[in-house]
């Protein structure tokens, strides 16, 4: 009995939109969307597209009856606590889809999708005037894109005073909150206007160059629906989905060779992760720790060991020793267990490294030592360098950036991610060996090899 109550109250949002066979925007998305913000999806499909990152190559629209039985199937047996719409190709699906929401009194994210990322309409032009004359009226979100406030409104945006004067204009055609968002314009941010309650509220975030961008309207409409199906507010919601939809973009999947898909995922998979990461460090830490005579391979400074989730964004997601490991005689030991956000210094690393190849999760620094560096060498891995005389004097006195401007030149040198990343010190600083892979063990155990050879 405890269990059916715990299950009952899992929210519920539904997902009112067309199908996309690529997997990147439409329901999928939404589904995906909805999974990582802890939300149980339903659909309503109301069209069935064929395509891919680069085109829609056909379109086939469901009946309204079909549309409407899908509705009525899972709020009589489920419960829809918010829905969203994407794709209504239709006047008629339009007009269905309204009556259900008003029978039913569900609480509607509105995203008014005209065309698709790759310029097909999803939206013919008859059905333009029944969704601002039907549906907005009846909607509590508004989210429409730069594009698509200019054809609901009649006005040119391609400013930030364009979109609010936009949002309060859609918002006067009934819904009870507009967000306009800033994708499409121009500069180094990305801004997005809500228009609620006759104020506004704006969020900014670094726009991030990507070509993993499609599905992003459904992405955010759809964590905005989620986001109210748990009870949040309106401007909870928004923030939620501005971050979720950026940290996506970031983290797009990298298939097909258009406009890929976003991945709504991301932090998901991160959140999966957190345990297995510092696992993976603790387990890297247990074998430097038993190694015999290993002493020469820790640098002055100390060592240390990290590794990043999967789709790290800032330190805190970077795994390490707070403290460092440390020489106690002729072995190694390390201060504490590793905590997240424990090393800026490897961190960094690590970070730089994963913007040219994403597979690049773990770190670890050595002594440097020109033996090393040529028995690393005769392993196989690919050797790369930095010197630090040549860092610029902007680069030396902005803190924490010299490992990215190092990181960079290295990858430079040799035209990718090296395994190996060493500089031979400069006034006040040690020189130092750096590994790269994809597992703080493996390192670890590369680390092993070499103290067996140098001995």
């Amino acid at each position: 009995m405890v269990w059916l109550d715990i299950f009952s109250k899992v929210p519920v949002a539904m997902t009112i939109a067309g199908s996309d066979s690529g997997g990147g925007a439409g329901i999928q998305a939404d589904l995906k969307t909805f999974a990582a913000l802890g939300v149980h999806g339903t659909v309503a499909l109301t069209s069935i597209t064929a395509q891919n990152t680069k085109e829609v190559t056909a379109i086939q629209d469901v009946s309204v009856e079909v549309v409407k039985a899908q509705i009525d199937a899972v709020v009589e047996d489920i419960g829809v606590d918010a829905a969203k719409t994407g794709m209504l190709h239709t006047s008629e699906i339009i007009e269905a889809v309204a009556e259900k929401v008003r029978e039913y009194q569900i609480p509607l994210v509105v995203d008014p999708v005209m065309v698709a990322k790759s310029g097909a309409p999803l939206l013919k032009p008859d059905a333009r005037d029944t969704l601002i004359r039907v549906l907005l009226p009846i909607a509590k979100v508004v989210t429409p894109n730069a594009r698509e406030a200019e054809v609901l409104t009649g006005i040119k945006i391609g400013s930030l005073e364009d979109a609010r004067r936009a949002a309060k204009l859609i918002a006067e055609m009934g819904p009870t909150a507009v967000i306009v968002k800033g994708g499409h314009l121009k500069g180094a941010e990305s801004v997005d206007v809500l228009y609620h309650n006759g104020s506004y509220v704006e969020l900014s975030t670094p726009r991030v160059q990507s070509k993993y961008t499609h599905g992003t309207g459904c992405s955010f409409s759809a964590a905005i629906a989620a986001e109210l199906a748990k009870g949040s507010s309106i401007e909870e919601a928004f923030k939620v989905a501005k971050e979720l939809v950026t940290s996506a973009i970031r983290f797009g999947i990298p298939v097909g060779s258009g406009h890929g898909p976003l991945n709504p995922m991301a932090r998901l998979y991160n959140d999966s992760e957190r345990y297995y990461t510092w696992k993976r460090v603790s387990e890297a830490v247990e074998l430097l720790e038993s190694l015999d005579n290993a002493e020469e391979i820790v640098p002055e400074v100390g060592m240390n060991v990290a590794m990043s989730l999967p789709y790290a964004e800032n330190l805190m997601d970077v795994v390490a020793v707070p403290g460092r490991l440390r020489r106690v005689g002729n072995r190694i030991k390390a201060s504490s267990p590793p905590e997240f956000g424990a090393s800026s210094h490897l961190a960094r690393y690590i970070l730089t490294a994963r913007r040219y190849d994403a597979r690049v999760r773990a770190a670890l620094n050595i002594a440097f030592n020109e033996d090393f560096l040529t028995e690393l060498g005769k392993m196989g891995l690919t050797v790369s360098y930095y010197d630090r005389r040549e860092e610029p004097p902007e680069i030396k006195e902005s803190e924490g950036a010299s490992v990215p401007w190092g990181v960079e030149q290295a990858v430079k040198r040799v035209g990718k991610v090296p395994n190996v990343i060493y500089h031979r010190g400069d006034w006040g600083k040690e020189p130092m060996i750096v590994l790269l892979g994809e597992d703080a063990v493996k390192l670890a155990e590369l680390v092993r090899r070499l103290a067996e050879v140098i001995r």
